[in-house]
């Protein structure tokens, strides 16, 4: 098999016919020589508005490959070979009880994937509800403002992942190609196959809640069973070793392996963990604020005259503040909304999500400001306090409905009275606040600063009517659980997992862990018999 790399082709002439045949002149041979060809990556280079190019990479199968790679000597052409993910089982140990993981967000989905694959049976905890009856949930709170703590945007089957955008991007070095699998894992339960080869693929929200229930069926079909609306509640440890777990305060079950894949909002049980003596220590997280824009606008900024041919635009920015804070973009939301994603009662915080056709009138996405323990404290549990506070002031401060401002009231200091050329795109009420008055002193500056900065950047990127949400407040875990090289805690037995427990961000990257923690399971036990 032969891979091509850096296959140019014009938008207005994208087709698959076409893209062969640019493949043939890149070869110097006939298309009719090509056996079969396969997409691996293709992106946009909008970098000359007045000629924008999809750029391929391909994989294509010939009778005389040795012939053709000696005619066309390059570093973007050269023999490949397939190379699938692997997961080996090699455990000796007896399981006197079937594995339990906790939450099923991507991380502890994907954990149970794997582990009812090969036989271990897993039994899975969510405290919230599963997708079909979450959704209602959440659309009701939406309407009314009633939360239920359990089940929301962040909680619930399919973890906060199904209420974003469904990113499916990662930057993690992946020699095993275990993201290749994630998403082969997603095409098999329903996924479009473009989300196999795209730069910057994505699910939508929408997708993601026709995806997850068949991954639910397809582990109960080989053994694992779910336990819905059932919080982890408490644990007890004999001879430094998990032996049992709390459900509902009330139910104790025995323990061998617990995975704790509960996501980064679960404060309460990190809080029972700690009490429980679970070590974990305070990392660096982010908090800010969502914008919004027009998409017509980003689209016009990226593309030019050429935008109806193309996906709805992205951006990402990044800048370093006078006083060496970092501010960036985070989870940028192209044609979509920004939500109400509280968890906790009289604490409100924000997220954004699109649908997979990205088709909102706004662009949305956080910009935060990195902090550290020299903001919050020392304590492993300090952040997730900064976090609450935070939140309670948002609540209070739009009487429970989203804070909104328009950038130049932010700049002014003044409360703004109504919205500019456009409006906002959200899922709950909002109220216009001061953000002056929300955010802490050096979040607002280092905020105003990379405002500026960005402007330059995305031109008119900072106009006077753009919109900020909050508070955005979750963006990664405030803290993490160590693990050792068998990926157990200082307490044997308890796997920390996913995000939640600071190994990952995003559905991807928690969807490899997931796979990693399953992996360390089968090379110590043998199937749960």
């Amino acid at each position: 098999m032969i891979r091509i790399r850096q296959i140019k082709v014009n938008v207005l002439k994208d087709s698959i016919d076409f893209l062969k045949k640019q493949v043939a002149i890149r070869l110097k041979i006939s298309s009719f020589e090509i056996l079969s060809m396969q997409i691996v990556k293709k992106s946009i280079d909008a970098r000359k508005k007045e000629s924008i190019f999809f750029v391929y990479e391909v994989d294509v199968t010939l009778k005389e490959e040795e012939k053709v790679l000696k005619r066309n000597r390059s570093d973007d052409i050269f023999l490949t070979s397939l190379k699938p993910y692997q997961f080996l089982v090699t455990g000796t140990k007896a399981l006197t009880h079937r594995p339990i993981i906790v939450g099923s967000g991507p991380a502890g989905l994907f954990c149970a994937y794997f582990l009812s694959l090969y036989g271990y049976r897993p039994l899975i905890i969510e405290r919230g509800e599963m997708v079909e009856k979450r959704v209602q949930s959440v659309e009701q709170f939406f309407l009314t403002g009633k939360l239920n703590p359990n089940s929301n945007v962040q909680f619930g089957e399919g973890g906060a992942g199904t209420f974003s955008d469904g990113k499916l991007n990662t930057l993690v070095k992946d020699k095993r190609h275990l993201g290749k699998k994630v998403l082969e894992i997603f095409v098999e339960n329903g996924a479009d196959k473009d989300i196999l080869y795209q730069s910057h693929p994505h699910l939508g929200t929408d997708c993601l809640r026709e995806i997850i229930p068949n991954m639910r069926k397809k582990i109960m079909d080989l053994g694992g069973e779910f336990l819905f609306e059932t919080l982890l509640t408490d644990i007890k440890v004999l001879n430094g070793k998990i032996s049992m777990i709390e459900l509902n305060h009330e139910t104790w079950i025995s323990c061998d392996v617990l995975v704790l894949a509960t996501g980064h909002s679960a404060r309460d049980t990190y809080e029972m963990l700690y009490q429980r003596g679970v070590f974990m220590e305070g990392k660096p997280f982010a908090v800010g604020v969502r914008v919004e824009h027009p998409q017509d606008f980003i689209d016009d900024l990226q593309y030019g005259k050429l935008k109806n041919y193309l996906p709805p635009a992205e951006y990402k920015l990044t800048y370093t503040t006078k006083n060496k804070r970092g501010v960036y973009s985070f989870c940028m939301c192209p044609g979509g909304y920004v939500l109400n994603a509280s968890s906790e009662f009289n604490r409100l915080c924000v997220n954004g999500m699109s649908e997979k056709s990205r088709n909102s009138k706004n662009a949305n996405s956080a910009i935060v400001v990195t902090v550290n323990q020299n903001d919050y404290g020392t304590h492993p549990l300090d952040g997730m306090k900064f976090q609450r506070e935070l939140e309670e002031k948002a609540f209070l401060l739009g009487h429970g409905k989203i804070p909104v401002q328009l950038y130049k009231d932010f700049k002014n200091n003044v409360v703004s009275k109504s919205f500019g050329s456009f409006s906002s795109c959200t899922k709950g009420d909002v109220m216009f606040c001061n953000f002056n008055e929300l955010l802490p002193k050096f979040l607002c500056d280092s905020l105003k600063e990379a405002f500026v900065e960005f402007g330059s950047k995305i031109p008119c990127f900072s106009q006077e009517d753009m919109i900020l949400l909050g508070v955005e407040s979750r963006t990664s875990s405030p803290i993490r659980i160590r693990r050792n090289e068998d990926f157990f805690s200082n307490i044997s037995g308890i796997i920390p997992c996913g995000e939640g427990a600071g190994y990952s961000g995003g559905i991807t990257t928690s969807s490899i862990d997931g796979i990693l923690c399953a992996e360390k399971v089968a090379t110590l036990y043998h199937p749960f018999e």
